[in-house]
């Protein structure tokens, strides 16, 4: 993705967003900015140090259960 801003033409239709949600997208596009960078690091790392060994990596089952477990306490349960 470029980030570089669309082109004038584009831009001739778009209504301005109020303070607060600009203000969200922003927070937004810094989260996923920051998430992208983590993985990017994650990468980095694998491809200057190698693979983990298999004794030093949670398998995925641990982790699916793990999220599942925060989203259940975040959400509540329909009856």
């Amino acid at each position: 993705m470029s980030e570089q801003p669309a082109p004038p033409s584009a831009c001739a239709a778009r209504q301005p967003l109020e303070p607060a949600a600009a203000d969200a997208v922003r927070a937004y596009a810094a989260r996923t900015r920051a998430n992208a960078d983590q993985f990017a690091a994650a990468l980095e790392d694998i491809a200057t140090n190698g693979l983990p060994s298999v004794e030093d990596c949670t398998p995925w089952e641990e982790l699916r259960e793990d999220h599942l477990a925060r989203l259940a306490t975040k959400r509540p349960a329909v009856a």
